[in-house]
This record gives structure tokens, C-alpha cells and sequence, in this order.
């Protein structure tokens, strides 16, 4: 499985960002998807997950109720919609892959930056 993230950027506090991650190879062995970030010193964490066939999410309670995490099957692509942002969002977010045995995948990380 190969993940292929975008959409980070800079954006002011209050503002919004899409996040995409493309996944390619062995779909049909995807369970899961989500996103984690890692801000500067700190441990990644989980932000928020999905479960490829039936769509069932999960978010970390920082995030509860502002960010979106979806999925489109046909394009095999998760989104993590991001709205209210505040400074203290600022990450690297990182797509991850979660196979029906427990194999993790990785994408390359997508910098978001918020400002105050």
C-alpha cells in the first residue's frame, strides 16, 4: 500500500484546510484509514480514523467537532477536513493505512501551519 497526502498549507486561526490522502496498491486490504499529526517535541497522535467499508469515525477530543475525517472508495482516497483551525493544530499530519492484519502504512507527512 502507497500513501500519497496533500493539501497543508498556512492558514489563519478560524481558518479552514482539506487534507487528501490517495492510497494505491493493495486497497482491498485497507480496514482502516486516519490521520495523525506530530507538532515540534511532542509524540504523534491520533486525530481522527475511519473505516474503509462502512465509514465509521472516531476523533481525538481535541478535534471533536471541528475536524471531518471521510472517505471516497471508487477514488481510494481519505479527507480530513479541517475547520476552526487554532494555533495549537499546527503539525505535521501524517495519513496512515491500517490493514485487516494490522499492518500500519505511512504517507509522507503534510505540514499545516496555523497563525494567530
Amino acid at each position: 500500500v502507497q500513501l500519497q497526502a496533500s493539501g497543508g498549507g498556512l492558514v489563519q486561526a478560524g481558518g479552514s484546510l482539506r487534507l487528501s490522502c490517495a492510497a494505491s496498491g493493495s486497497i482491498s486490504s485497507i480496514g482502516f484509514m486516519a490521520w495523525f499529526r506530530q507538532s515540534p517535541g511532542k509524540q504523534r497522535e491520533l486525530v481522527a480514523t475511519v473505516t474503509r467499508q462502512r465509514g465509521v469515525t472516531d476523533y481525538a477530543d481535541a478535534v471533536m467537532g471541528r475536524f471531518t475525517i471521510s472517505r471516497d472508495i471508487p477514488a481510494n482516497t481519505a479527507y480530513l477536513q479541517m475547520n476552526s483551525l487554532k494555533p495549537e493544530d499546527t503539525a505535521v499530519y501524517y495519513c496512515n493505512a491500517r490493514t485487516y492484519i494490522g499492518t500500519h502504512y505511512w504517507g509522507e507527512g503534510t505540514l499545516v501551519t496555523v497563525s494567530s
